[in-house]
């Protein structure tokens, strides 16, 4: 489905009618941020269907991605070899030092992450996670928003979670645009650098407001998915 004025329009009807606002001016783009003089340094954490579908994304951009999982990373080196030589297995330490670090764990293994580093000020956490528990066993808190409370001192941004593995595996710059993300955070500017690393992808970002707002539209709550989970978009180049 492409994404246009009409279909923003209804995005934000249904946000409306379901009780969660988007801002004043609903689901919008967000604005890229300066570049920096140094390079930023990216990590995936946890290499199933998710991670290895998202480091394909910046292998396709040669850009380099350390990868790490529970297992070693001579053990991740097969099929990160087979995604490309830009995409290098390390340790979770090693992954832990990256500027954006991307979360593609079971929910229930956020925690140990968390333990990784005792501050985590001046990291981008990027939450491409899921969680099926009651809102009840989360402090009656987004998903996004409870995982954050293991990583203190981060700046922390949903995003990449909506889209089946296999979707998000391939190019996302198809049916005459690009493939669209949606995107929430509690703090804006750490959206909008997310926002640039989505864009540098190839795909089209879309901020959907803080996690109890827009951000609701792409939470799991319980066992109910957000309204836009799983839906394919794309943002027609103007």
């Amino acid at each position: 489905m492409v994404l246009n004025d009409v279909s923003s329009i209804v995005l934000m009807r249904q946000a409306t009618q379901i009780g969660w606002a988007t801002g004043p001016q609903g689901p919008q783009p967000l604005q890229t941020p300066s570049e920096k003089d140094n390079p930023m340094t990216y990590a995936i954490i946890g290499f199933g269907s998710i991670g290895q579908a998202l480091a394909r994304a910046f292998a396709r951009n040669n850009i380099e991605v350390t990868v790490a999982s529970r297992r070693p990373p001579e053990a991740l080196l097969p099929q990160a070899q087979a995604i490309g030589p830009k995409v290098i297995p390390g340790t979770l330490q090693e992954a832990a030092k990256a500027d954006v670090i991307i979360l593609a764990v079971l929910f229930e293994g956020h925690r140990d992450i968390g333990k990784l580093l005792p501050d985590w000020k001046g990291k981008t956490i990027i939450d491409a996670m899921n969680s099926n528990d009651p809102v009840e066993t989360l402090d009656n808190l987004p998903s996004s928003a409870f995982a954050a409370k293991s990583f203190p001192g981060a700046k922390f941004v949903k995003g990449f979670n909506h889209l089946l593995s296999r979707t998000l595996a391939t190019d996302p710059k198809a049916e005459g645009g690009h493939r669209v993300v949606f995107l929430s955070s509690d703090d804006e500017a750490a959206a909008a650098q997310v926002s640039d690393v989505a864009k540098q992808l190839g795909f089209a970002p879309v901020y959907l407001g803080k996690f109890n707002e827009g951000g609701n539209l792409v939470q799991a709550r319980g066992r109910v998915w957000g309204p836009l989970i799983f839906q394919d978009l794309f943002k027609k180049e103007q």
